[in-house]
C-alpha cells in the first residue's frame, strides 16, 4: 500500500526504498513546517535563514562570533555566509570588526535594531512551532527528537 507521501506528492510510481520514502517525508515535513515561519517573516524583511543568523548572533552576545563559527550553528547551511552577514551589516541589523590579534579574523554581533527585528518575532514563532507540533504530544515529540538526532547521528 502506498504511504500518505507518495499521494502527496502525486508519485504513480511505488516508492523503491523505505529508505527514500523516509528522506522524502523528512523534507515534505520541513518544507511544510517552515512555510508559516517563512510567511510571518517575509512581512518584516527577513528570510528564515537571517532570522536564524540574527537569533546566533544574540546568544553570542556582546563578544559576537566569526563567519566561521556562525556557519557552523545555523540550522540549515549557507555557502556563502559572508554575503549572508553582508547583507545584515547593510540593514543595520548587525556589525563586524576584525580581530585585533589576527587581522584575518572578522568578528560579527547582532546591533540593538538586529535585536528589535528579532524581539516580537519570538512569541510567534513559538507560537506556530505550538500550532504545528503540539497535537503529537509529549511522548511522540520526544520520539520524533530521538528519530531525526539518531538519522543525523554519523553524518558528516
Amino acid at each position: 500500500m502506498p504511504g500518505r507521501i507518495q499521494d502527496e506528492i502525486k508519485q504513480t510510481r511505488p516508492i523503491p526504498t523505505l529508505e527514500e520514502e523516509a528522506y522524502l517525508n523528512v523534507q515534505r515535513t520541513a518544507n511544510v513546517l517552515l512555510q508559516d515561519v517563512a510567511e510571518l517573516l517575509k512581512a518584516h524583511n527577513l528570510t528564515p535563514t537571517q532570522y536564524n543568523v540574527l537569533r546566533i548572533l544574540r546568544g553570542a552576545g556582546e563578544q559576537g562570533l566569526s563567519a566561521g563559527d556562525v556557519g557552523d550553528r545555523m540550522i540549515t547551511r549557507d555557502p556563502d555566509v559572508t554575503r549572508l552577514l553582508d547583507r545584515l551589516e547593510a540593514r543595520g541589523l548587525a556589525e563586524r570588526w576584525r580581530c585585533t590579534h589576527d587581522r584575518r579574523v572578522v568578528w560579527t554581533r547582532i546591533t540593538p535594531a538586529g535585536l528589535d527585528a528579532i524581539a516580537p518575532l519570538e512569541a510567534e514563532v513559538y507560537d506556530i512551532h505550538l500550532r504545528r507540533l503540539s497535537h503529537l504530544g509529549p511522548e511522540r515529540l520526544t520520539t520524533l527528537i530521538g528519530l531525526l538526532e539518531t538519522a543525523r547521528a554519523d553524518l558528516p
